[in-house]
């Protein structure tokens, strides 16, 4: 099977085990990734986690703007199959229907349920208990195609979205090594998706990132963690944007108070009412600040009492 020609297609880091695993046991012949990206004050140019990868082990590396107008390139290479993670653009019909083997794709849910750019964020922000990696057929529209195999895991009470993105990172890799075999000598099944039970996981707007102290300690909780640590959520105090890291559940305080009011001061956190009692904050980041934990923060702040009452939002 080393003389498959693969065409592997993805950008972040959780996409590099995948790659890794595919240039250990395979023929990669080509990477298609993002163009590289502006950063900083001084807009230096950043490449991929995926094209640092590819370029570590001498592999021909794509940038399209445009994927559905700039493909001819990646054709000409003759791939037998493609293997596409976390890529970040939709594959034209063209690519699709190229390869022998097909383009097979890693997504990190259990499909039909959440498919689309965000699946981990959504899966812990909606209070999931479990969820996992999909290997799949690619067809034209957005991760609706024939699935081939699944593995799941539990999702941990303290999960964020980054240890969750770890996890199914290396699940992802695993377990493709694992199936792929199958695929390329045909022996692998192929299952159509269930169209009544398919959910969707954007990618996250803005608005998801702001914090809303209307719900209860559950889902306040599921939402700071679901965004930790990319794009953090946030609310105001004092008319500065104050980042929380984490959070945790408080107690069913009796308070007539408002949602968002803080109502407690502790040595370990900042006690905030929500509908349903309150919810604990314990690693926040100040506007121009630095993360820190919420006690470090509280020590440099001589009238901590004087926190009680003040409205986040």
């Amino acid at each position: 099977m080393n003389d498959i020609k693969i065409i592997f297609m993805g950008t972040p880091d959780f996409s590099v085990p995948v790659l890794e695993m595919l240039i250990d046991n395979y023929n990669v012949i080509g990477v298609v990734t993002q163009p590289d990206k502006p950063v900083g004050r001084e807009g230096k140019l950043k490449m991929s986690p995926v094209k640092e990868v590819a370029l570590k082990n001498n592999i021909k590396v794509f940038q399209p703007i445009k994927i559905r107008k700039e493909y001819e390139d990646i054709l000409n290479t003759n791939p037998d199959i493609i293997i596409t993670c976390a890529y970040g653009q939709i594959i034209p019909k063209e690519i699709l229907d190229y390869p022998r083997l097909g383009c097979i794709n890693v997504h990190a849910s259990l499909l039909p349920k959440y498919r689309g750019g965000a699946p981990i964020h959504h899966a812990i922000i909606n209070g999931d208990d479990k969820t996992g990696i999909t290997i799949m057929h690619m067809d034209v529209g957005m991760d609706s195609g024939d699935i081939i195999s699944q593995s799941s895991l539990d999702i941990k009470d303290d999960d964020t979205a980054e240890s969750l993105f770890n996890r199914l990172s290396k699940l992802g890799s695993d377990f493709l090594k694992e199936v792929l075999p199958s695929i390329i000598n045909g022996t692998a099944t192929r299952t159509k998706q269930d169209e009544k039970e398919v959910t969707y996981a954007y990618n996250i707007s803005p608005e998801d990132e702001i914090i809303d102290f209307n719900k209860t300690r559950k889902e306040v909780y599921n939402q700071i963690r679901g965004l930790n640590s990319f794009p953090v959520a946030y609310t105001y105090l004092d008319n500065k944007r104050l980042k929380v890291w984490f959070a945790k559940i408080g107690e069913d305080i009796n308070s007539k108070v408002d949602n968002g009011v803080i109502t407690n001061i502790y040595k370990d956190g900042i006690g905030v009412k929500v509908c349903d009692g309150e919810i604990i904050l314990t690693s926040i980041q100040p506007e121009g600040k630095k993360r820190m934990d919420a006690s470090s923060y509280l020590n440099g702040i001589s009238d901590k009492k004087g926190l009680i009452g003040k409205k986040l939002g």
